[in-house]
């Protein structure tokens, strides 16, 4: 049965209404670029900073429309833990890769790390995923883990990028993640699935909920949507199978966080991951070592969801990051954003995007930027361990 609550999977975009409350918080990244493109760096590093008391009465209003948000989504959990909804089961292994914040955790990046080592395992499986903003009919195949058969614009960014990313595995998208994997199973026969964002689709059962929590931002100040980044209220930590923690740089710096999640889940197996940089790949699948940015001055472009994170990356490279624009998440570039680039790109060595973003600026006219994207993995601490416990799914028995 249907949820009749209408409480969204991914709870993404209310707090862009802090644009028009506190406008003198930010300011112009470059003359080139809109104000209000310009603004989404600004308002990253707002959300997840500790707030003064000025600001916090600012932001009452938004902190008085959480508690409706809140209460449906603790209503839709509790109809679901008291069995008034059922979560359909696949007769495959279901492993579920999410978050309960706003914002870039490095899902899809572990969804295919996640995919490439079953492959490797001689396990086929799939990748299921929403499609965020993508335009074609749900149950549609991205790949069929041999050819890319849609868009970025049908397909979502994120979903075309891992169909090209990765090899022998099908990619669905659709809301409806159960049906998908129907379809995965009727037509590419994979032995098991991997949700993309899964964390709040309650609908389908998972065998492993994996969650995932940036270190450096953790919770943000506490508050749910649309006053904080929370999706969810925090206890929801108690559907998490293992918590692994993204761009952790030392063992101390996420010390705090860790404590947090103990007090609150005692027995919840806490992992560590960071990014590495693999090097930098061009539209044309040219190859460039890393080393190719250390001391160069560069223009650094993205619509991500934390794009503080990925200038630090470049910036900890020793690249000189001499100007930045940063759209907001999922953006669709157009001529103009390549045009004001372009302006800037005269006087850098490079012009650095993420995949994520490459696969739809290659789209446009782009032959005059000397355009990289970074190419990343995550490399997981504990990865033996983490991987063990993943490999297990898929020896254990079935349930009927």
């Amino acid at each position: 049965m249907k949820s009749a609550l209408p409480v969204s999977e991914t709870g993404l975009g209310f707090n862009f209404l802090t644009l028009s409350l506190c406008p003198s918080l930010f300011q112009n990244r470059s003359p080139n670029v809109s104000r209000a493109e310009n603004m989404v760096w600004r308002i990253d590093r707002f959300l997840y900073r500790k707030k003064s008391a000025g600001l916090r009465a600012i932001l009452f209003p938004l902190a008085l429309a959480s508690h409706p948000y809140g209460w449906a989504v603790r209503l839709r959990a509790i109809a679901y833990d008291l069995g008034a909804f059922t979560p359909k089961r696949l007769p495959c292994p279901v492993i579920s890769v999410g978050n309960i914040t706003m914002g870039g955790t490095g899902k899809t990046p572990l969804a295919m790390f996640l995919a490439r080592h079953l492959v490797e395992q001689g396990i086929p499986v799939s990748v299921l995923t929403r499609g965020y903003k993508g335009t074609k009919a749900a149950g549609a195949a991205v790949t069929d883990g041999r050819t890319v058969l849609l868009s970025p614009e049908e397909a979502g960014d994120e979903p075309y990028l891992m169909a090209n990313l990765l090899k022998d595995v099908p990619i669905l998208v659709g809301k409806d993640r159960w049906a998908s994997g129907q379809k995965a199973l009727r037509d590419h026969r994979v032995r098991g699935m991997i949700l993309d964002d899964g964390y709040q689709h309650l609908q389908l059962h998972r065998d492993l909920n994996i969650l995932l929590i940036d270190a450096e931002i953790g919770f943000g100040d506490g508050f749910l949507l649309p006053r904080g980044i929370l999706r969810e209220p925090i206890s929801s930590l108690r559907r998490a199978d293992l918590v692994l923690l993204t761009k952790v740089k030392d063992s101390e710096a996420c010390s705090a966080l860790e404590s947090e999640l103990r007090r609150r889940h005692p027995t919840l197996p806490i992992f560590h991951s960071r990014y590495e940089i693999l090097g930098l790949v061009g539209p044309k699948k040219e190859w460039e070592f890393i080393d190719s940015v250390r001391g160069k001055r560069v223009v650094a472009i993205s619509g991500i969801g934390n794009p503080h994170y990925f200038l630090s990356l470049l910036r900890r490279e020793g690249a000189d990051v001499v100007n930045e624009i940063s759209f907001p998440d999922h953006h669709a570039y157009t001529a103009r954003d390549v045009m004001a680039v372009e302006g800037m790109a005269k006087e850098v060595d490079w012009v650095i995007t993420t995949e994520k973003d490459l696969v739809k600026l290659r789209r446009l006219k782009i032959d005059a930027l000397p355009l990289r994207a970074l190419r990343i993995e995550p490399k997981i601490w504990e990865e033996k361990e983490f991987l063990k416990r993943v490999m297990a799914l898929f020896a254990a028995p079935r349930k009927p």
